[in-house]
């Protein structure tokens, strides 16, 4: 099961996995607390909301907010923002002709797969280096404005090269402490999109078996009526790119 709550919400329910007699390992990386029995099996998860900071973890140091960074990525399309607090500061919109329009596929994908072709590839290989350099160019310029404590990222797995080979460097490398995998489904990137997915990472998840139901009514207390409902995403005039239903992770 999985269920959504606020930030306080979240806060209290944080304060309640502390007092409880259920071991609870955070994990950095997705951003979560994980709770076990004797045996080390896992019970239950709950992904903390993005603005609310690790346990025991100087994360925000001498900052009042939580500073962070959303970055989605698909072939042709990305959509990125800088934001304190949960709300946006700053945000851009990338596109680029990479995919190739009969084939529905995109040029690196092609390449992999089929070889070099001719005029066509070079335009959209030349457009896919600026893509990535023109990213780049925009996340140094918010890591040298901002103290930045998480970078939220979905990008497909067969661009991450080209993300942090690029002539036009990262300001972090794949393996910075920092990066949080968006664990949810990314529609084509787009503003509204991203403001979603800002909207989802603000809210705590709760995900249990139906055996776990009474470990869960003890991590509630004093939540009730504190509970937030899913929000459907609405984005059918959204066309979809070829890799929409590929993995999106970093390898």
């Amino acid at each position: 099961m999985n269920r959504f709550f606020n930030r306080d919400a979240s806060a209290q329910i944080l304060q309640n996995i502390h007092q409880s007699a259920v071991r609870s390992v955070y994990d950095h990386g997705k951003h979560r607390m994980v709770l076990v029995d004797a045996q080390e099996k896992e019970l239950a998860f709950f992904r903390l909301p993005i603005t609310l900071p690790p346990p025991n973890h100087a994360l925000i140091e001498e900052a009042e907010s939580v500073h962070y960074v959303i970055l989605l990525v698909q072939s042709g399309s990305c959509a990125m923002g800088y934001f304190e607090d949960g709300f946006n500061l700053n945000h851009k919109v990338f596109r680029a002709y990479m995919v190739r329009k009969k084939q529905g596929k995109s040029q690196i994908k092609h390449l992999k797969t089929k070889g070099k072709s001719r005029a066509g590839s070079r335009v959209r290989l030349g457009e896919t280096v600026e893509f990535f350099e023109n990213i780049n160019e925009r996340l140094q310029e918010y890591f040298e404005d901002h103290q930045v404590h998480r970078i939220c990222m979905s990008v497909s797995k067969i661009l991450v090269p080209y993300l942090f080979d690029s002539h036009v460097k990262t300001p972090f490398d794949k393996r910075d402490e920092r990066i949080f995998k968006i664990p949810k489904h990314v529609h084509t990137p787009i503003y509204e999109v991203m403001l979603n997915i800002n909207r989802f990472l603000q809210k705590g998840e709760l995900i249990y078996e139906p055996a776990q139901e009474e470990l869960v009514k003890k991590l509630l207390r004093g939540v009730n009526g504190q509970e937030e409902d899913e929000e459907e995403e609405d984005f059918e005039n959204i066309e979809d790119p070829e890799d929409l239903n590929e993995e999106e992770e970093l390898d």
